[in-house]
């Protein structure tokens, strides 16, 4: 591997991360109003068990 190609990588790996933190940072924390509108918005067939029992909840049963 040249050193080119393993800067690339090296850099293609930060921009990844860099997007990861920028999404995760960006999400209503789970349990708000703004992240029940958000699950109620999102398809119910794309939701995991994890997100049902946090919607129900937080936002059926509050």
């Amino acid at each position: 591997m040249g050193i080119a190609e393993d800067l690339m990588n090296k850099i293609k790996g930060l921009l990844l991360l860099t997007a990861i933190l920028v999404t995760a940072a960006c999400a209503p924390e789970v349990g708000s109003e703004a992240w029940c509108k958000a699950m109620s918005e999102k398809p119910k067939g794309d939701w995991t068990a994890n997100e049902l029992s946090d919607y129900t909840k937080s936002c059926v049963f509050k």
